[in-house]
């Protein structure tokens, strides 16, 4: 495989990627899917090989375009939501769902959790909606080794409420039953699912070092499946 190309496993384009926010390799130009949904969407197709998806329900939290069509193909009854956005199923606030308890098989919220306030209620709220053996796959951005929490929103991270480090996910363990972390090292690198960072993060000697650095600017991404 020559350097710059890879195959997009959403919408089979092959070729070279997009450099976005300065991360080279980081978007296929024609569903225009991202590192984190690239990888998310091959494990979630490994979630789900042994078991009838056609049979299930699901909710898709800040729903993606890249994967919204896949995601209402897959599953037999599929749901979104959003907090702002009109074009959803569910105009609802996660920490504070409307749903009856046991609603759902699967629950879907990448890189939702660093933007609310009291995750710890929106996690129990997920947990509370999903089925008995449910699966909520719920990554957030993980940069540093320790979370920081913000007084207020960081208009300059996206809106942020949090920095979310390594400790981040014992946050879920005492909520799941169980959790498994997978991360871009499990997938085929021809899909493209790592991070190539901005200088700005390029480690050199005595600086701070990413938690999830491997080689010059390449980082991997992980993304921890819960169960019920």
């Amino acid at each position: 495989m020559i350097e710059d190309q890879f195959t997009c496993p959403l919408c089979g384009f092959h070729g070279a990627f997009m450099v976005v926010r300065g991360r080279p390799h980081a978007q296929c130009p024609q569903c225009l899917s991202l590192e984190r949904h690239r990888l998310q969407f091959v494990m979630l197709k490994k979630v789900f090989v042994d078991r009838d998806t056609k049979k299930m329900t699901a909710l898709h939290f800040a729903p993606e375009q890249c994967l919204r069509p896949h995601m209402l193909a897959m599953f037999e009854n599929y749901q979104t939501a959003d907090l702002y956005r009109q074009n959803v199923d569910h105009q609802v606030d996660i920490q504070s769902l409307p749903f009856a308890d046991e609603t759902y098989d699967f629950v879907f919220a990448s890189h939702v959790l660093e933007h609310v306030q009291n995750d710890i209620k929106a996690l129990c709220e997920i947990k509370r909606i999903l089925r008995p053996n449910g699966v909520a796959i719920l990554p957030v951005p993980i940069v540093g080794l320790i979370t920081v929490e913000y007084s207020e929103p960081d208009p300059t991270q996206d809106y942020h409420v949090r920095a979310p480090g390594l400790d981040y996910y014992e946050r879920y363990k005492n909520i799941f039953s169980s959790i498994v972390m997978v991360s871009s090292l499990d997938v085929e690198p021809s899909i493209q699912p790592f991070v190539y960072s901005n200088n700005e993060y390029v480690v050199s000697n005595g600086e701070w070092v990413h938690p999830y650095w491997l080689e010059g600017r390449k980082f991997i991404d992980k993304i921890p499946i819960c169960y019920r």
